[in-house]
C-alpha cells in the first residue's frame, strides 16, 4: 500500500513539473516579437536622412523628369559619393536645366536655366580676364566638368555662385538687361534651344536663386557637375565611363 501511494505522489509531482515547464515556455513565447520582426531592417520614410543600402545607390529625383545622362551621373554620385557628402548640382546643358541635390542625393528642386549661346564644352583659355565686349559669339560657351562652387560677387557687385571662377562662369539671377534678348521669355520657354543666350554664365529665375541656389550652393562648399553636350558623359567624367565607385579628390 505504501509503495502504491509513493508511485501516485511521484506521478502527481512529475505532472506538476511538466505543467510548469509548459507555462514557462508559453510566457517566453508571449514576450517574443512576431517572427522576422526582431531582425527586420528599419525602413526610412520619405525625407528621412538615412536610406537603405539599395536606395543609397540611386539618386532621388523626387519624380521629376530627367535625361538618361542626368540620371546616370546622379546615380554615380550617389553610389561613389564623389560629392564628398556635400550638396551638389547637375547642369544638363542639352536640356538647359539644373538639378540641385542635398548631400544624400535627394533632389531639393530643379529649374530651367539660360546657358551660353554657343555650343561647346570648353572655355577659351584666358577668357575670364577679357572684357565681356571682347568675347566673340563662338566663344560664349558654358564649360562642362566638375567644379567646386563658392559664393562671391561679380564685376557689377552682384552676389553670385562661382562655378568656374577662372573662366568667369557663375550661376546668378536672370538679368533682363537688353529687352531684345527676351531673357525672361526664353527662360519660360519649353524649348531648350531658346534658352541659349548668355555669354557662358548660368542664369536662373530670381526666386530659384534666392531660395535654392544661394542657400544650398552659395553658403558652403558644394559640387557642380556640368554635363557635356558635344561629347559623351564618360569623356568628361571618367569614373562614370569605367563604372568605378572610386571618388575623385576634391
Amino acid at each position: 500500500m505504501r509503495l502504491g501511494s509513493d508511485l501516485v505522489r511521484r506521478a502527481d509531482l512529475w505532472a506538476g513539473l511538466r505543467q510548469g515547464m509548459l507555462l514557462g515556455a508559453a510566457a517566453v513565447v508571449m514576450t517574443l516579437p512576431p517572427a522576422g520582426l526582431a531582425t527586420a531592417p528599419l525602413r526610412s520614410t520619405p525625407g528621412h536622412a538615412t536610406r537603405s543600402f539599395v536606395d543609397a545607390r540611386v539618386a532621388d529625383f523626387d519624380g521629376r523628369p530627367a535625361s538618361v545622362d542626368a540620371r546616370l551621373v546622379a546615380d554615380w554620385i550617389a553610389r561613389s559619393q564623389d560629392n564628398r557628402r556635400l550638396p551638389f548640382a547637375i547642369l544638363d546643358k542639352r536640356d538647359a536645366r539644373v538639378f540641385v541635390f542635398d548631400a544624400g542625393a535627394h533632389l531639393i528642386d530643379s529649374s530651367p536655366v539660360l546657358l551660353g549661346a554657343a555650343p561647346g564644352d570648353d572655355s577659351v583659355v584666358g577668357i575670364g580676364k577679357r572684357p565681356i565686349a571682347q568675347v566673340r559669339p563662338e566663344e560664349r560657351t558654358t564649360p562642362a566638368g566638375r567644379f567646386v562652387s563658392r559664393h562671391g560677387r561679380n564685376a557689377s557687385g552682384e552676389d553670385v555662385v562661382w562655378v568656374d571662377y577662372d573662366a568667369a562662369v557663375s550661376m546668378h539671377r536672370v538679368r533682363p538687361v537688353d529687352p531684345k534678348e527676351r531673357r525672361l521669355e526664353r527662360l519660360a520657354s519649353n524649348d531648350p534651344a531658346q534658352r541659349r543666350i548668355s555669354y557662358g554664365c548660368i542664369n536662373v529665375p530670381v526666386a530659384f536663386f534666392d531660395n535654392v541656389v544661394k542657400p544650398v550652393l552659395g553658403t558652403q562648399r558644394a559640387v557642380v557637375y556640368v554635363l557635356p553636350e558635344t561629347r559623351q558623359v564618360g569623356a568628361t567624367f571618367a569614373s562614370v565611363r569605367a563604372g568605378s565607385p572610386e571618388a575623385r579628390t576634391m
